[in-house]
């Protein structure tokens, strides 16, 4: 399987009580999935990035550099 070289940003939310996912290049929807655990909102968010590119026919991206401070 590739690598997927996608952001992906997990947040708690105390409203909703689960972890929201986020997909920053997928701006068109704000909160992509979601999961009770960290973990599980990082496999349900890896599970519809995938989706995402397999039905979309969306490249997959190379990883960018990131500058750490």
């Amino acid at each position: 399987m590739t690598p997927l070289h996608y952001e992906m940003v997990i947040t708690w939310s105390e409203e909703d009580s689960c972890y929201l996912v986020h997909l920053p290049a997928f701006p068109e929807q704000h909160y992509r999935t979601h999961g009770d655990t960290y973990e599980e909102a990082a496999r349900n968010g890896k599970e519809v990035l995938e989706l995402l590119l397999e039905n979309d026919g969306l490249p997959y991206l190379q990883p960018k550099a990131v500058k750490v401070a």
